[in-house]
């Protein structure tokens, strides 16, 4: 699966708690991003542990 934000081709692997949306799935560079908005949390994909070391 493919990150959903706009202009990304990297693989979701992170699930965020998104308290006033949706929980959505996002690459490891967007849930950076996003996951620093207050009472967000980002929870690593099961099995995604190769996205997550990337460089």
């Amino acid at each position: 699966m493919e990150c959903p934000e706009d202009d990304c081709t990297r693989p979701a692997s992170v699930e965020l708690h998104i308290p006033w949306a949706e929980n959505r799935t996002v690459c490891v560079a967007h849930a950076r991003v996003l996951g620093q908005r207050d009472g967000v949390v980002a929870d690593p994909t099961p099995g995604s542990a190769a996205e997550l070391l990337e460089d």
